[in-house]
């Protein structure tokens, strides 16, 4: 019976990306003027004409004669629906291009920083998880008792400092910052000694980009578990005398728990975009600051790129979570359409 809803929503997941991609593209060329014409007013103020012939290079480089179609096409791969050379690669081929403003492979300039960013989306989801689940399980069990009035007034405070607040006064006590000591940030190839530094620093990012999340997520969690806790099918499991401990664990919390699944396909991009400011703050080597550089500069294919990867973390999330939510409630149907 899953089969079915797992196909549709793989038949989803590719025109999605697509969708996506003409959105992506065309958002990034909505803005006036482009990063060339900014490159020519800077050299025109400087008195440095001699740099213009770099700047007809670029053009040329850059196809800015060719219309706008030909460029998302050369862009996303598929070059075969046009007159380009058979080698050019694009997002299908897993190349996001090339950088604008230092004519770099954007694979290589942004490679590391996602592995990094998904590296610490991960931990913090799993630390939310960790923390949110017994808290709030807690709090509904024990309603209006005094740990749940203090973990009530603890939870709004987690919501109400600002994440960039937080990191500063975590650097400040512990004086620790960025993602790597000094002597392993500038080494580009990973060992075991490098993993073990970046164990050593990732705690601050993850509690600072956690902290918001588990605060919401606690109050998520014990309103739904609350709320399953008052069914029917509770209180007749009870009164056939099921122990407490196994009714609530095989059923309202496993119930309760949806929201927590739901909401993965949409914490990366939350993580990723509430966590720029904290990643300037901290110095970490993060896609964050890389796309709003990319963005004041006007880096078309760097900040499309960057986009482009998000929206996959995206989608991507979505069709785990939905999967997920097969398996954490038997009251989702599989055929017809609907949930």
């Amino acid at each position: 019976m899953r089969h079915p809803f797992i196909a549709r929503r793989l038949l989803i997941f590719v025109p999605t990306l697509a969708v996506i991609s003409v959105i992506v593209f065309s958002i990034i060329r909505l803005p006036p003027g482009d990063f060339l014409t900014t490159r020519i007013m800077l050299l025109q103020e400087s008195g440095d004409p001699a740099n213009l012939q770099g700047i007809e290079d670029l053009r040329r480089l850059f196809r800015y004669e060719e219309p706008a179609w030909k460029l998302y096409l050369r862009w996303t791969g598929l070059h075969w629906f046009t007159t380009f050379s058979p080698n050019d690669e694009g997002l299908l081929q897993g190349n996001l291009g090339r950088s604008m403003e230092t004519q770099q492979p954007i694979n290589s300039v942004v490679g590391d920083r996602i592995l990094l960013t998904v590296i610490v989306s991960l931990a913090t989801l799993i630390f939310t998880w960790i923390v949110a689940m017994p808290i709030g399980i807690y709090s509904a069990v024990r309603q209006y008792s005094m740990g749940d009035y203090v973990l009530t007034v603890v939870g709004f405070i987690g919501m109400c400092v600002p994440a960039f607040l937080l990191a500063l006064v975590l650097m400040a006590v512990s004086g620790v910052s960025g993602l790597f000591s000094p002597d392993y940030a500038a080494q580009p190839e990973w060992s075991l000694a490098k993993v073990m530094d970046l164990l050593k620093h990732i705690w601050i990012p993850i509690l600072v980009l956690g902290v918001g999340g588990t605060a919401g997520m606690i109050r998520v969690m014990r309103a739904n578990l609350l709320d399953e806790l008052k069914k029917p099918y509770v209180i007749t499991a009870m009164a056939k005398g099921v122990r407490p401990m196994k009714l609530l664990v095989k059923y309202p919390v496993r119930l309760a728990l949806n929201p927590f699944v739901s909401g993965i396909g949409g914490l990366f991009p939350q993580l990723i975009s509430g966590g720029a400011i904290v990643a300037t703050v901290l110095a970490l080597p993060m896609v964050g600051p890389q796309l709003l550089q990319a963005l004041f500069t006007e880096d078309m294919y760097l900040a499309g790129s960057m986009l482009m990867v998000l929206s996959l973390l995206s989608v991507a999330g979505t069709l785990v979570s939905d999967l997920l939510l097969l398996w954490l409630d038997p009251r989702i149907r599989f055929e017809g359409g609907s949930r």
